[in-house]
């Protein structure tokens, strides 16, 4: 199992550490891993001018699976939009042909207080967001900047083929289908033709499975429902934009964005296997950020692409007995806890799965 591994920018390589140390436990105990390293992202732009460079294009492409930390930082906020660290990061998403992102958000028993809202309104959340990846208007054409009539003039343009939509509409009727057969699909069709497509394309695919329920609901109304009552949801699914939003706000019903880990695959389930948060540059070298969401984004990487379940259960058994032991970084950290570090919160999880 071929894993091509990239650290990124800012708390990027810290994290990413830690996940390879669990990955190299598991390889002790007899899993067939061979891991590479790459660049992506800022680090890519300063050794080669490139965020995404045709050497880390070959490798991911001959990769199994990718494991990636993160990418950006402000240093970078100046340089044309091409050469940007998140250019590296869409460019790779469309290379693998990574359309379906999936973002589970689960809150763990024992951070149940560290969440922002009363425990009683997320205790028991277990909601898996399916975000379209590679439409929409992320990367619709026409696109940019001009000027018109004498003053400039940006625009972008939200996109959906039939086939785009229905292609992520099996991925998340197929997630539902395995766990509590209730999929919300998330749209905005009262005001977005685009949108009512999709709207109409999912009602026709929901008739290939009749065991799940399919409802709808528009965007506006969803970030509400998020907050007011994010227990009725079991499987969303929606499109680019709306999924990145929606998964960011659904990442802090959990506690800290520092928890959640995310699959972005083709339609293979070769995959894109990363934290959901950024780079956090004023983090960096700190020995602060929480490697968890990279930790179990392992976890993911090895249950969805390489069907290792008993491997991915016992990653994340180690995560909930770590959690449940009291260690906390600084963003989940509570009185009475015990305190640690990037490589102290690795060290514990590597204990948990050695021990």
């Amino acid at each position: 199992m071929k894993i091509a591994i990239l650290a990124g920018d800012g708390i990027g390589p810290e994290i990413v550490a830690q996940a390879v140390r669990i990955l190299e436990a598991l390889k002790s105990d007899g899993l067939k891993l061979e891991l590479e390293t790459g660049m992506l992202g800022g680090c890519a732009v300063d050794a080669t001018g490139e965020p995404f460079p045709e050497v880390t294009r070959r490798l991911v492409t001959d990769a199994d699976a990718v494991m990636l930390g993160a990418v950006g930082g402000p240093k970078y906020d100046t340089l044309p939009r091409q050469l940007r660290p998140e250019r590296g990061l869409l460019g790779i998403r469309k290379a693998l042909n990574l359309f379906a992102n999936l973002r589970p958000a689960i809150l763990y028993p024992d951070l149940a207080n560290a969440s922002t809202l009363k425990a009683e309104v997320v205790a028991g959340l277990d909601i898996l967001i399916v975000r379209e990846l590679t439409g929409d208007i992320y990367f619709g054409e026409p696109r940019g900047v001009e000027l018109r009539d004498g003053q400039r003039v940006g625009f972008n343009t939200m996109i959906y083929s039939e086939a785009e939509i229905r292609r992520i509409a099996h991925v998340a009727f197929q997630a539902a289908r395995k766990r509590n057969r209730r999929l919300c699909s998330v749209d905005k069709m009262n005001v977005l033709e685009c949108t009512q497509l999709w709207r109409d394309v999912m009602t026709e695919t929901a008739k290939d499975y009749p065991e799940v329920e399919l409802s709808h609901m528009l965007v506006d109304n969803a970030a509400m429902q998020l907050i007011r009552n994010p227990r009725q949801f079991d499987v969303m699914v929606t499109g680019n934009m709306f999924g990145d939003i929606l998964s960011d706000e659904a990442s802090m019903l959990t506690g800290s964005i520092g928890m959640l880990p995310s699959a972005s695959l083709d339609d293979r389930n070769k995959g894109l296997y990363e934290p959901i948060h950024g780079s956090a540059p004023d983090l960096a070298g700190k020995d602060v950020a929480n490697p968890l969401a990279t930790i179990l984004s392992a976890a993911m990487m090895l249950r969805y692409t390489f069907d290792h379940e008993a491997e991915a259960a016992r990653i994340e058994d180690a995560v909930k007995k770590v959690l449940a032991q009291g260690y906390r970084t600084q963003d989940i950290y509570e009185p009475g806890m015990k305190k640690v570090g990037t490589v102290g919160m690795g060290d514990a999880v590597l204990a948990n799965i050695v021990g």
